[in-house]
């Protein structure tokens, strides 16, 4: 089998016929493929870190399109600040409580937060395991709940099968909690506007 030549046709209606490499993925020259890997980059961006955080949401990761960057949790366009941003760079009307579930060793808090990232600094815990969105009165049904599984005096309780299972419920199909709360984040700001 001889070599390859550029199959390509250009838009004045010729073949390229330029050398192809080997290793290319079907008859393009290098000159062709680079084209085509510009178009594609143009069209559907390029994931990458952010120059910075998001203001919206935190993320540092995003995607590179010709126009400029975007964030890639929750597609806030990248140098806007949100309305109402805070002094910390995130949007005070972004709020967003959820209740939260950390597992330390054997054990699990159940607790609520308007900012858990500032609020895990402050804990104890292992990992991650599930957000839900709801407040205080949420936390305290759920409370209520497992009661039989609590630590007296804390919120924190001893694992069981109800408890895992609710768990388990809440972070079906979420690879990531915090990207699933990024997205609530980035929902909220999206209403306001």
């Amino acid at each position: 089998m001889g070599a390859r030549t550029c199959e390509v046709v250009r838009r004045d209606g010729t073949v390229c016929a330029a050398p192809v490499d080997d290793a290319a993925p079907f008859a393009a020259c290098i000159r062709h493929l680079l084209d085509a890997h510009d178009w594609v980059v143009g069209e559907l961006g390029v994931t990458d870190l952010l120059p910075s955080p998001c203001l919206a949401c935190g993320s540092r990761l995003g995607v590179q399109f010709r126009s400029g960057w975007m964030c890639a949790i929750c597609e806030w366009r990248y140098g806007e600040t949100p309305d109402g941003a805070a002094s910390d760079g995130h949007a005070a009307s972004a709020r967003v409580d959820v209740v939260y579930y950390v597992r330390f060793g054997d054990r699990i808090k159940i607790g609520t937060s308007g900012n858990p990232r500032v609020r895990f600094q402050a804990l104890p815990y292992d990992e991650v395991l599930a957000f839900e969105l709801g407040d205080r009165m949420l936390e305290q049904r759920r409370h209520a709940q497992f009661a039989s599984w609590r630590i007296p005096r804390t919120e924190w309780f001893e694992r069981s099968d109800e408890l895992d299972a609710h768990v388990a419920a809440l972070a079906a199909g979420v690879s990531d909690p915090w990207a699933l709360y990024a997205r609530w984040r980035s929902e909220r700001l999206a209403l306001r506007g």
